[in-house]
């Protein structure tokens, strides 16, 4: 009977302090971020849109705080989750300061939202940049923390030597030692967590990103018109690179095998992006001899993105580092054949020769070879499209995704 008593008492408190209906799979969840959409500047803004909007459909409450976007409101319900943007009222020196400040305001929402909405049963933060935000509304609310970290700074930047990039780092391992459970999205990155930062293995959940397969169908793009656009005569082979232009992403080295590419195939390359090395990309893809069949177009709409996904023959993914790698899921889904770096959550992807090619990375010629791969043999390139097609169906949709995520919740609650 006292056993009885106490656990109905538990189940009060559960309900009354973290907003937690026991026995039910409705939770309510506070996802913190600095990109959502429309502000959209890597891929953390399509995971917490993809991953919320499906958890929704699974009974959690989703509320989503985020950075303000110019003629995006403040307050909106996006097919169910419950997005907050926060508007940065101080002015900031540096990009560092805005995060520290961004922070700042994050959490001062995220303790007037608890009372809005009756608490939170997890905070669950995306990357370091909203550490300091989830670990402080952690420790206010006395609430569980789950954090999913996109990326490791060592392995983005190629090794940390910079005061920057130890900060970063700092923050990091501070994200690992402050949650309960670790979210990352492939088994490479769990062993590059386990080995940096000396999380313990059960820490640690795999749980892959996904993508909505609906994204493509419903297109109706012009593939002609579309290549018209940019230039491409029917019977060009279109190449495409779709990231930001960083070092992390590669994509020199595709540029420099676009000449030797361009000795077999009427080949021209569709550069979709912007970065720190635009200047210098376009700059190389000069000196190859071979610039006018490169084109760069910067930052563009994603609907734009998903007509020149459907109107391309071929995507490259040239990283040196890729974590997971959204946008190959994404060509798998628009039908469109992947050729792509041996490197991380990207082989994990990949598997060569049955749903795409794996080249190596920084080879320029490797890449070449898989390019001509794709082009020389259509038959095969149907078959490994068919498979990417099955691939992205039974393991990376979203709805699979926010299941495995809802079991990690309800894990780390129990």
């Amino acid at each position: 009977m006292g056993d009885s008593k106490k656990s109905r008492a538990d189940e009060q408190k559960l309900i009354s302090e973290k907003g937690l209906r026991p026995n039910d799979s409705s939770l309510r969840v506070l996802m913190l971020t600095w990109e959502y959409p429309p502000r959209i500047v890597g891929g953390i803004a399509k995971v917490v849109e993809g991953l919320s909007k499906s958890l929704t459909k699974l009974g959690v409450e989703v509320h989503v705080i985020t950075n303000e976007m110019p003629g995006a409101p403040l307050e909106e319900n996006d097919e169910g989750v419950h997005v907050h943007r926060v508007r940065i009222d101080s002015p900031a020196p540096n990009f560092h300061a805005w995060v520290l400040l961004m922070n700042h305001y994050f959490a001062k929402r995220a303790g007037v939202l608890a009372r809005e909405v009756g608490g939170f049963s997890i905070v669950h933060a995306h990357d370091w940049l909203v550490l300091p935000s989830g670990s402080e509304t952690k420790n206010y609310l006395g609430t569980p923390l789950i954090s999913t970290l996109h990326s490791l700074e060592y392995k983005r930047a190629g090794g940390v030597n910079s005061p920057e990039g130890r900060m970063i780092e700092s923050l990091e391992w501070w994200m690992t030692y402050e949650s309960s459970v670790i979210i990352v999205c492939s088994h490479s990155m769990k062993d590059d967590s386990k080995w940096k930062y000396q999380v313990p293995d059960e820490k640690i959940w795999v749980i892959p990103n996904g993508i909505n397969p609906d994204k493509f169908k419903g297109s109706h793009s012009n593939r002609n018109e579309v290549r018209s656009r940019y230039g491409i005569n029917p019977s060009d082979k279109l190449i495409l690179f779709v990231g930001r232009l960083t070092h992390q992403k590669g994509c020199e080295y595709l540029i420099r095998a676009i000449p030797l590419v361009a000795k077999y195939h009427n080949a021209r390359l569709i550069v979709v992006g912007d970065g720190y090395m635009r200047g210098e990309l376009e700059s190389e893809a000069s000196r190859t001899g071979e610039g006018w069949r490169i084109r760069f177009t910067g930052f563009i709409p994603d609907s734009e993105v998903t007509d020149l996904m459907l109107s391309s023959d071929l995507m490259v993914i040239p990283s040196v580092y890729e974590p997971f790698g959204v946008v190959a899921l994404e060509a798998m889904t628009a039908d469109l054949p992947v050729v792509a770096s041996d490197v991380d959550g990207l082989g994990e992807i990949i598997k060569h020769e049955k749903n795409g090619i794996l080249v190596y990375p920084r080879d320029p010629a490797s890449i070449a070879w898989g390019i001509s791969r794709i082009m020389s043999d259509p038959q095969n390139t149907r078959k490994l499209t068919e498979n990417a097609s099955k691939d992205v169906e039974e393991k990376y949709t979203w709805d699979a995704i926010a299941k495995l995520t809802l079991k990690a919740y309800r894990k780390m609650l129990n």
